[in-house]
């Protein structure tokens, strides 16, 4: 690591300094007032690669803003970083490894550690292909129609957001998502499915998440009793590291789908824990998906920072959180195929960048990711949007659309991104109405406009690497580990404890746990 990357407190940089006088400089510039001073500006700050445009011409920046984030970038040695993570250097340090997701679709060479990922990778595939076309089937001869991936975060949100994006009811198996260990999860999801001809995935690395295996325990209950101890060995996959667990469990080697230790959950779609989306869309389109995120790994490992999509947003968001005071970030999908992408973003980069000390371990004077929610429109339009366009408070928002419909009910999609352009237009000029202050609306609000050409395979696949290396980025900016999770795992200790104390086994000594378990007992004795 050099001199730069130990660096701990990126605040104390020229670049820094830089940046504060010119937020000065440019205060009172409205989002208007831009406009008008550069009329080349929608043009200028847009940035196309393969049918996938983001626009930031809406932001309250210029480009001489976005030269000095870019200089606060180099000052923190984003590119050392960024190389580190292609070479396969350990860059998760507090868990010594590497982050190689990337080795995932490689397709080019591009880290030098694809093989083994891509042979695993193929014989998910193979397995896929062979479930849809009914040359895997049951334990009672017959094909299968339902898959129900059972997972929780990584193993679960990524997924989900591909297949729903993705999927279509034409020859494929209905897939079913579970995380909760909240029994209405499951319930709902198995209800009126047949075990005959149901295929259930147990998603995760270790084979021990509480959770998942919750869950995956009453699902292997609710099999069994319908077909016997015998049906587990056709009817259950796991996609784990762990296949001496999965076997006590009932699983035989050939349906453990294993992927590598450097692969981090939230950073997992592309491996064997994309099975349920290669089951809903077939190899061929998942391996456009992974091509499609290869392309963006490609662009992220060689262009130049100020050309750099991801750098681009990431430093956006930031000048955004801590330059403009706007710690939060609306994520609002303009098309119902990608509903699950702001759950998904949330995950990514709250649990990725939400961190309160550098890989020194000292506190980190900034917060380094955004608080996110969003909905898809128009359904934001009437629910949250009143305090986008009249609140006190700012939100900065990200609009993304797709040029074609996956539909084919005429007028439907013109309607839609007509919605869109006009709330970004709205947020950024506003509606000047002295005389009736209750219908004024200050505009002046930024907003990041990404749209796609068609939301198939290859460009959901560029689009969610986008947000991959913008995560990647934003940590290295601020000297933090992006791919540890340690805050994740103290409520889990902490829980074994408490449901000792409200099966009576135990008394907490955390006086407010012990009110609410009282409570707790004795409604339910």
């Amino acid at each position: 690591m050099t001199a730069k990357t130990a660096m701990s407190d990126i605040t104390k940089s020229n670049a820094w300094t830089r940046l504060e006088a010119h937020r000065e400089e440019i205060a009172s510039a409205t989002l208007s007032d831009m406009f008008i001073a550069d009329d080349e500006r929608a043009s200028r700050l847009s940035w196309e690669l393969d049918g996938l445009n983001v626009d930031l011409s809406r932001q309250r920046l210029t480009t001489d803003t976005l030269d000095l984030l870019m200089d606060l970038a180099r000052a923190a040695d984003v590119e050392a970083r960024r190389d580190a993570m292609f070479a396969g250097q350990p860059i998760n340090p507090t868990e010594d490894r590497a982050v190689l997701h990337v080795a995932l679709r490689d397709e080019t060479g591009l880290t030098g550690v694809g093989a083994e990922a891509k042979i695993q990778r193929q014989t998910m595939i193979d397995f896929a292909d062979a479930i849809r076309a009914g040359a895997e089937t049951g334990a009672t001869g017959q094909a299968f129609c339902d898959v129900v991936n059972i997972g929780i975060g990584g193993s679960h949100q990524g997924p989900m957001v591909a297949t729903t994006a993705l999927a279509n009811s034409v020859n494929t198996p209905r897939v079913h998502y579970v995380a909760n260990v909240d029994g209405t999860d499951l319930s709902t999801a198995l209800r009126g499915l047949d075990p005959a001809t149901t295929l259930i995935l147990v998603a995760s690395k270790t084979f021990t998440t509480a959770e998942t295996m919750t869950n995956a325990n009453s699902a292997r209950a609710w099999l069994t009793s319908a077909l016997g101890d015998d049906a587990v060995a056709q009817h259950f996959c796991a996609l784990s590291t762990n296949e001496a667990a999965a076997g006590e469990f009932g699983i035989p080697a050939a349906r453990v789908f294993p992927f590598a230790d450097w692969v981090g959950g939230r950073f997992s779609l592309w491996s064997s824990i994309g099975l349920s989306t290669a089951l809903a869309v077939g190899g061929a389109a998942f391996e456009q998906l992974l091509s499609g995120a290869h392309a963006m790994d490609r662009h992220f490992s060689s262009s130049p920072l100020g050309e750099n999509l991801p750098v681009l947003l990431a430093v956006t968001d930031l000048w955004n959180r801590i330059f403009l005071d706007l710690p939060v970030r609306a994520v609002l999908p303009y098309d119902e195929r990608l509903r699950h992408l702001p759950a998904h973003l949330q995950q990514l980069e709250m649990e990725s960048n939400g961190k309160g000390v550098t890989l020194s371990g000292e506190p980190v004077s900034g917060p380094p990711a955004s608080v996110i929610f969003g909905a898809t429109g128009t359904n934001g339009q009437h629910s949250f949007h009143q305090l986008l366009h009249q609140g006190p408070a700012l939100v900065a928002a990200e609009f993304i659309a797709v040029a074609m419909p996956g539909h084919d009910l005429a007028g439907h999609h013109d309607i839609l991104l007509a919605n869109m352009l006009a709330q970004a237009q709205a947020l950024a000029n506003g509606t000047a109405d002295p005389e009736t202050p209750h219908h004024h609306c200050p505009g002046n609000r930024p907003s990041t406009v990404i749209l796609l050409k068609t939301l198939d395979p290859y460009r959901l696949g560029m689009l969610l690497a986008l947000y991959e290396h913008k995560v990647m980025a934003e940590g290295a900016i601020w000297n933090i580990n992006s791919f540890d999770q340690f805050g994740v795992q103290l409520g889990k200790a902490l829980s074994g404890p408490v449901l000792s104390a409200l099966k009576g086994d135990s008394t907490p000594n955390d006086p407010a746990t012990a009110a609410a378990l009282a409570k707790l007992r004795a409604w339910r004795s």
